[in-house]
Order: C-alpha cells, then sequence, then structure tokens
C-alpha cells in the first residue's frame, strides 16, 4: 500500500511546467506578431498611463468622481496588460514556450484579481452615471469621497476574494500530463482539462465562480443603463446629449469586457475562436478604452491640454 501512495505521489507531483501553444507555430508568423503586439503594448502602456497621470494632475478631475474611478480603471488595464502581453512578447521570440506551474499559478491570481476588480469597477461606474444622471442635485452628496473610496476598496476586495477561489480550485488538482495548454497564457479553464480526475464538480465551481460574476454584472449594467436611458428621454437636447455621449463610452468599454469574458468562461468545451477573444479580453480591450474615453470626453481632452502646455512651461520657460 505504501508503494502505491509513493508512485500515486509522483504522478500527482509529475507537471512541474505547462507549454503554452501560443497564437502560432510558425516562426516567420511570430515574428510578425512580435511586431503588431509590441506596438499594441506601447500603445496600452501610454495610454493609460496618460489617462492615469491627467486624472492626478487636473485637480477638477481628482474631484470628480466619474474620473476619479476612469483613474482606477486606467490602471487595473496597466496592470492586467503586464500580467499576459510581456509573456506573450518574449514567446514570440523563442520556439519554447514554456511557464512553470508556480508561475502559471500566479498568471491566473493576477489575471482574476485585476479582471474582477475592473469588473466591479464598471459596476460602480455604472451606479455612478445613475445618481449623476436620475438624482443630479444630490450627486456630489452622495457620491462623496469617502463613499468613493469605499467603494473601490471593495472592488479590489472583491477581485481578491475570486481570484483566491479561483486559484484554490486549481490548486487542489493532480497534473500528471499532458502539459499542453492551447493558449498564449494560463487561465483556469485550460488548466482544469489538463488534470488527472473527472473535473466535473471543478468546472461546474469555476462557472459558478467566474462565469456567474460575469454574468450577473454583465445583467445589472445592462439594467442601469436601461433606467439611465429611460430617464435621458425626458432631459433637455443639450444635457441629454452629453449624457448620451458619457453612456456611449462606458457601454462600449462594458461590451469590449463582458462579452469575451461570458464567452470564454464556459464548462466542459473549447472553441478555436477562444484565442481572439481572450486576445481581446487582455490585449485589444486595454488599448482601446483610453482611446474611448478621451476621444469622447471633452473634459478629458481640455485637461489633457493644459497638461501639455504645463509641461512645455516647465521644460521650455522662456518659449515664446
Amino acid at each position: 500500500m505504501s508503494v502505491l501512495g509513493l508512485m500515486k505521489k509522483e504522478n500527482d507531483t509529475k507537471v512541474t511546467e505547462f507549454v503554452l501553444l501560443g497564437l502560432s507555430s510558425s516562426w516567420e508568423l511570430q515574428l510578425f506578431l512580435f511586431l503588431i503586439f509590441l506596438l499594441f503594448y506601447v500603445a496600452i502602456v501610454l495610454g493609460n498611463l496618460l489617462i492615469v497621470v491627467t486624472v492626478r494632475a487636473d485637480a477638477h478631475l481628482l474631484q470628480s468622481p466619474m474620473y476619479y474611478f476612469l483613474g482606477h480603471l486606467s490602471f487595473i488595464d496597466l496592470c492586467l496588460s503586464c500580467v499576459t502581453v510581456p509573456k506573450m512578447l518574449g514567446d514570440f521570440l523563442q520556439q519554447s514556450k514554456t511557464v512553470g506551474f508556480l508561475g502559471c499559478l500566479a498568471q491566473i491570481y493576477f489575471l482574476h484579481f485585476l479582471g474582477a476588480s475592473e469588473m466591479f469597477l464598471l459596476t460602480v461606474m455604472a451606479y455612478d452615471r445613475y445618481v449623476a444622471i436620475c438624482n443630479p442635485l444630490h450627486y456630489l452628496t452622495v457620491m462623496n469621497r469617502q463613499l468613493c473610496l469605499q467603494l473601490v476598496f471593495a472592488c479590489w476586495c472583491g477581485g481578491f476574494i475570486h481570484s483566491i477561489t479561483q486559484v484554490i480550485l486549481v490548486i487542489q488538482l493532480p497534473f500528471c500530463g499532458p502539459n499542453e495548454l492551447d493558449n498564449f497564457y494560463c487561465d483556469v479553464p485550460q488548466v482544469i482539462k489538463l488534470a488527472c480526475m473527472d473535473t466535473y464538480v471543478v468546472e461546474v465551481l469555476m462557472v459558478s465562480n467566474s462565469g456567474l460574476l460575469s454574468l450577473v454584472c454583465f445583467l445589472v449594467l445592462l439594467f442601469s443603463y436601461a433606467v439611465i436611458l429611460i430617464t435621458l428621454r425626458t432631459r433637455f437636447h443639450q444635457g441629454r446629449s452629453k449624457a448620451l455621449s458619457t453612456c456611449a463610452s462606458h457601454l462600449t468599454v462594458v461590451s469590449l469586457i463582458f462579452v469575451p469574458c461570458v464567452f470564454i468562461l464556459r464548462p466542459f468545451c473549447s472553441f478555436s475562436v477562444d484565442k481572439i477573444f481572450s486576445v481581446f479580453y487582455t490585449v485589444i480591450t486595454p488599448m482601446l478604452n483610453p482611446l474611448i474615453y478621451t476621444l469622447r470626453n471633452a473634459d478629458m481632452k481640455k485637461a489633457m491640454k493644459k497638461l501639455r502646455k504645463k509641461h512645455v512651461a516647465t521644460c521650455c520657460p522662456f518659449e515664446g
């Protein structure tokens, strides 16, 4: 019995790393993708960093709950891209793409920690817009600084609890081969399928935790914006158009984030387009968010111009 137990233990701990199949096996295509995603990553870092710096540097924006939340959203997008994109860029330049078991767990943890925090934050931003449009006279009283801090803290705590749950689901599973993940990063659905046991219950728990969370937040957001749009029907044209523009930006971001998430987090099966949705979630969305929020927002563009003039005046005090 002790010999059988020892053999089982050795089999359970056999897999110490996972092989990532990535986006392509063609060396020429990998080099092309490296250049493309490098440009994407630079755009993500510069775009989101610009929003964070602009919000922090402008006292008017920092005091506004909407832009306070937007600064946190850009910070999360910046961190989220750092979880997967640098590893993907490095893998494009080598034939063997591997990640250690602990590295895989760390990637799962931070991916779900930041992803869930972002979902909760988008829900908070929808509530902020609801109060601003449906109860404008009491907006600053309701959305005071203390409440904003508490809501952001709650988002981070919710993300932490969610990610810890996901890691616990994975860390208890035995892995004895195969060890190939058909993606460019580690995520729970793909890793679970490699376990040397029946994973039906684990996959149900995974969907209950991640999929249900994404779906519930998405439905709450849609309901919130439906109420907002109904309320806007009674508003004057000028105020209504500005509010509609803001809500349109939020809804675009919500769709870019939640639709791929709800699609990816399915149990028991996988499709070839999963990688495309993964790219959207981890690369395209963090890159587009700054463009969506700045190109459609007059206050952000005004604050960025002011920041640029201030920077020019600091660097070239005798110009003009």
